[in-house]
């Protein structure tokens, strides 16, 4: 090796970084910025910050050999990550809510309305069906769920949907409130609702995820990986024998998994996957996809508060104004942020008024729905031939 090439050996590292590259370690770095000081989704967004800088500095998911790409492929491209996280999110939800108001599954399927507008968009607007699946699933605000899909129909949009994902989940108590006020009126958001559920017993609540399970894989196949993972973390919890088991998959294994399915996705969002292309032709850098992707998924988290919304004062105005409209708007994953938030609300108009456990019943059957709702997304692109 004579002189010349010892130094271009040092100096690698400088001759290949690009303008593009030094603009996606800030977008990393403004993620890290705001899970540390704003707090937003600090336990993903901080890894997904961490693994973009890590990713544009010859540490991408995309480098044979590299040991981001060893974690890309063992937990995104096998599923492993996603799966093993729902297992701990099962392990923390309480579905006796639900099955003690059954009716509020019906809020869990409105939730899900934004999922299918959106797709459509998105194709009008030149994405490919299975991008369109993708971005349209981010209205799921279920970051799993979104990861899953993603990762079987449009892998090269991994980065940008999980973080819209991530993002928009934890700015729920940003976006939802504006709009809740807007379709709601003042004495629709005092309505006082009775809790006077059906006792649950301890064979239902176990009896449970094993019908859900098996009934949801047989209706929607390809969310059989999703449910059963979600359904074993409640059954591990509501089984009431394995309690050590139990805190595991809640705190260790669910921390675990996400700390390195956060660095997986940050490795994807090179500057070339995710924002700019420096080696393109001048005018075409920008990769104006990864921003219609974040104002389409922000579109469909809209359109599915909206829509849940609705179907909310339907329900009232069928009830004879005895159920409060602001239960629609947890119809959507995010659990249990939206339905805290949803009870927050109708406390903020008459602090008597005590909805949290109405709102949790439709906060948990919006967890059902995004899983089911992915799974019908998959089913329906691979019955068109993608996929």
């Amino acid at each position: 090796m004579d002189f010349t090439q010892v130094i271009q050996f040092l100096t690698k590292g400088f001759t290949d970084f690009t303008w593009a590259d030094g603009v996606m370690i800030i977008i990393g770095c403004l993620l890290i910025y705001l899970a540390i000081a704003k707090e937003i989704e600090p336990v993903l967004l901080l890894p997904i910050g961490i693994g973009c800088v890590f990713a544009n500095l010859g540490m991408s998911a995309y480098q044979e050999g590299g040991w981001l790409k060893v974690i890309y492929d063992a937990g995104i491209k096998t599923e492993l990550f996603p799966l093993l996280i729902f297992v701990g999110v099962g392990a923390m939800i309480d579905f006796r809510p639900l099955l003690a108001m059954p009716k509020m599954a019906l809020l869990g399927a409105a939730g899900q309305f934004g999922i299918y507008g959106t797709l459509l968009l998105a194709i009008l607007l030149g994405f490919t069906i299975p991008q369109a699946a993708s971005i349209g699933v981010i209205g799921a605000i279920d970051g799993p769920t979104a990861i899953f899909v993603t990762t079987k129909l449009a892998p090269d949009m991994l980065g940008p949907v999980a973080v819209a994902a991530y993002s928009y989940m934890s700015l729920i108590p940003i976006i939802q409130p504006p709009i809740m006020r807007l379709l709601t009126t003042k004495r629709e958001r005092q309505i006082k609702m009775e809790y006077a559920p059906i006792p649950v017993s301890k064979m239902a609540v176990v009896l449970f995820p094993i019908v859900v399970t098996v009934v949801i894989s047989l209706i929607a196949p390809d969310a059989a990986p999703l449910i059963a993972s979600l359904m074993l973390g409640n059954l591990i919890k509501e089984s009431g024998v394995i309690d050590r088991l139990s805190k595991s998959v809640q705190n260790e294994i669910i921390n675990v998994s996400t700390l390195f399915l956060g660095l997986a996705i940050g490795a994807t969002m090179t500057s070339e996957k995710f924002l700019f292309n420096a080696a393109a032709p001048a005018g075409q850098q920008i990769q104006y996809q990864t921003l219609m992707i974040l104002g389409l998924g922000l579109l469909a988290f809209v359109i599915d508060t909206i829509a849940g919304l609705l179907f909310g004062k339907l329900m009232c105005v069928m009830s004879g104004h005895k159920i409060n409209p602001l239960i629609g708007a947890c119809g959507i994953s995010a659990f249990p942020m939206a339905g805290r938030l949803a009870a927050k609300m109708a406390q903020d108009e008459d602090y008597t008024n005590f909805i949290l456990m109405h709102a949790m019943g439709s906060n948990t059957a919006g967890q059902l729905g995004s899983v089911i709702a992915g799974g019908l997304l998959l089913a329906l692109v691979r019955g068109l031939g993608f996929g």
